[in-house]
């Protein structure tokens, strides 16, 4: 196959509303996939858009509608002033996430707003986005859709875990690449410390002070999802329906919460990679951390003192910008018509190639 190189934009916009991120990348095809992040920069959402996202859940059809449309021209905005601020020229496509606001493969639907008609026509570019509505329709979960990024970006890797809303892990197993959501992340440590007007819980220093309350531990522990086997994946529909009602039954100091709640989801990591490892013979497993929890220092000590593997936490640029550059690549795979959805991870009933072009 001959050399191609493909210059695109990443957008990513995640669950736990920390922000945009934009990626703009070099892929480039030659014995194998290779990347190159050449410009990043992360968008911090106003107090407007955030509020707008957190409620969408609970819009009408019609207010979600004009949602849907305004995020894509705001979309479209950042990406022009992105490409005025680093003068770039060479772009062949905008590949985006979207913001996800529903995702019940169950029954059948998932929604990731940020309409790519209208990012495509303010932005003046050809974009590629909807990544995981066909993945839906063909049974499967629609998520996680980084594993096959995992698999041919990042494969000195034995693990690939994403600290995002929620907690994903990837691996091989087989011939397979095999991936799935673990259990919920900073959506739900960034909701609590929002309460006391802080997007975050700096290096998880609030958590550090805190105790574990052992009965929301087990009660946690003990959620129905994680009962479940691969493939599965979460939405904000859990936490509005299952974790948030819990903790809340608990009257708790905001640094006995978040200190549970990191507890329990190094916990529920650490079941995943250490059931995995002792099927694996190999002396020395590295993980991969990426995501906004890898700067949480008290999440990462305790997933590192009950995981059986060495974890590795790489640049920040790849901590902050691995899924937009993930979805540039997605895009690239869609673009060429090459399979960019594992059957393996979503449960679909075939590999495919997912994603709706929308040409300029």
């Amino acid at each position: 196959m001959a050399n191609k190189k493909w210059y695109v934009i990443g957008l990513m916009s995640g669950t736990s509303l920390d922000g945009l991120d934009l990626a703009y990348v070099k892929i480039e095809l030659n014995m194998g996939y290779h990347f190159e992040i050449l410009e990043t920069e992360s968008i911090n959402y106003s107090d407007i858009w955030k509020k707008r996202l957190s409620e969408a859940f609970d819009y009408s059809a019609e207010k979600l509608s004009f949602l849907d449309a305004d995020f894509g021209k705001f979309l479209g905005r950042e990406v022009l002033n992105f490409i005025e601020k680093n003068d770039l020229e060479k772009i062949d496509f905008i590949a985006s996430h979207g913001h996800t606001i529903f995702h019940n493969p169950a029954e059948g639907y998932t929604l990731q707003i940020g309409n790519g008609a209208h990012l495509a026509a303010m932005a003046n570019q050809k974009v590629i986005c909807d990544f995981r509505t066909q993945d839906v329709a063909l049974g499967g979960q629609g998520a996680p859709l980084v594993p096959i990024g995992d698999h041919l970006l990042f494969s000195d890797y034995d693990f690939c875990l994403n600290l995002g809303g929620f907690a994903n892990i990837s691996y091989e197993k087989g011939l397979s690449r095999i991936a799935y959501d673990i259990c919920p992340a900073n959506i739900i440590l960034n909701h609590f410390t929002r309460t006391v007007d802080l997007e975050f819980d700096d290096k998880g220093q609030l958590a550090a002070k805190g105790s574990v309350d052992s009965a929301l531990y087990n009660e946690l522990n003990n959620l129905g999802f994680y009962k479940a086997s691969q493939p599965k994946s979460l939405g904000y529909e859990f936490i509005v329906e299952s974790v948030l009602p819990i903790i809340k039954s608990y009257d708790l100091s905001l640094e006995d919460i978040l200190a549970t709640c990191i507890e329990h989801s190094a916990y529920q990591i650490s079941i995943e990679v250490n059931k995995t490892i002792d099927q694996i013979e190999k002396d020395r497993l590295r993980m991969l951390v990426t995501g906004g929890g890898a700067f949480n220092d008290y999440l990462i000590s305790r997933i590192a003192a009950m995981s059986k593997v060495e974890i590795v936490i790489p640049s920040r640029e790849i901590i902050e910008y691995k899924e937009a550059l993930i979805f540039a690549f997605l895009g690239v795979l869609k673009n060429e018509e090459e399979i960019n959805c594992l059957k393996s991870v979503t449960g679909a009933r075939m590999d495919h190639s997912s994603g709706v072009i929308y040409n300029f």
